[in-house]
């Protein structure tokens, strides 16, 4: 036990930060039992400044999530590029299993009011607005991945939370994005 006392106060600091790292990869990893409904939620709930994804029916809160947004979260998607968020009510239209974000369901924005709000400034509204997890073999990262925003305007979740989504949800729910 000598050597333990050979380490100065900084080689602790990095033995600490490399233990929480690998705990945090480690939990990631987890294969533990997943939440299943015996009921279908009927509308999503995202709250962008809470950053939280809540499953509802009939009004009645399911499951709630904690999600990771784009980088310039605050403020409706204005353009395509803006790393925003839309917000207002919209519609899952469809989803993707084969996605490069382990699973997606796509959100139908733009809808007529953007694309009319965008075409006035001359500039696309941009698309392809997904509810999906983490970029492919990067599932490792678990909740990790919530320390920043770093979609391109998307709603990210864990892969264990979307593919517990994907079961909750049929296309045609309502998704309403709050500020």
């Amino acid at each position: 036990m000598m050597w333990l006392k050979q380490f100065t106060a900084r080689q602790w600091v990095l033995v600490a930060l490399t233990g929480i790292i690998i705990g945090g990869l480690a939990y990631g990893l987890k294969s533990g039992k997943k939440w299943r409904s015996s009921v279908k939620a009927d509308k999503i709930l995202v709250e962008k400044s809470a950053r939280r994804l809540t499953l509802l029916r009939q009004g009645q809160a399911l499951k709630t999530y904690r999600v990771a947004l784009g980088p310039n979260a605050a403020g409706h998607k204005q353009e395509e590029g803006d790393g925003r968020t839309p917000e207002g009510r919209y519609r899952l239209d469809w989803r993707n299993p084969q996605s490069k974000f382990h699973l997606s369901l796509h959100v139908d924005y733009p809808n007529e009011t953007d694309k009319i709000r965008a075409g006035e400034r001359g500039v696309s509204p941009g698309g392809d607005i997904m509810i999906h997890g983490l970029p492919n073999a990067t599932g490792a990262l678990g909740s990790l991945h919530y320390l920043r925003d770093w979609t391109a305007g998307c709603i990210a979740v864990n892969n264990d939370e979307i593919e517990e989504i994907w079961e909750a949800v049929d296309d045609g729910a309502e998704i309403e994005i709050l500020p």
